[in-house]
């Protein structure tokens, strides 16, 4: 007997649309996909957002977790910053695939976590 809700095979070999990093805009590869908590998880945050790893690894090294939570709990607030202007200008230059390490600002000013507000 015939499924009544079958797919098109049709279907079958249509691409994913692409999915873009709102940081960065570039096409975000399948092995680079990190998702973000606009509120970390450890302040009670459920909502994310996709972004490129590298994007990711940037915001965490950049804000503490209670930053994130207070003032920096949006994609748009977190882009206000000068800090993460200058990586976004850096890395849009870069391949969609490219990887590295995030810089660590917060620990090149002694012990702490974070920048002060």
């Amino acid at each position: 007997m015939a499924r009544k809700n079958r797919e098109e095979v049709a279907s079958w070999d249509v691409e994913p649309e692409p999915v873009l990093c709102p940081m960065c805009e570039r096409v975000i590869p399948d092995d680079q996909k990190d998702a973000h908590h606009l509120v970390p998880k450890s302040k009670g945050g459920k909502k994310t957002v996709c972004l490129h790893r590298i994007c990711h690894y940037q915001i965490h090294a950049i804000f503490t977790d209670s930053q994130l939570a207070k003032k920096f709990s949006t994609i748009e607030a977190i882009l206000e910053d000068p800090a993460v202007q200058k990586f976004v200008a850096w890395v849009k230059g870069k391949h969609p695939s490219f990887s590295a390490s995030a810089k660590e600002p917060r620990q090149a000013f002694g012990s702490g976590r974070g920048r002060k507000q």
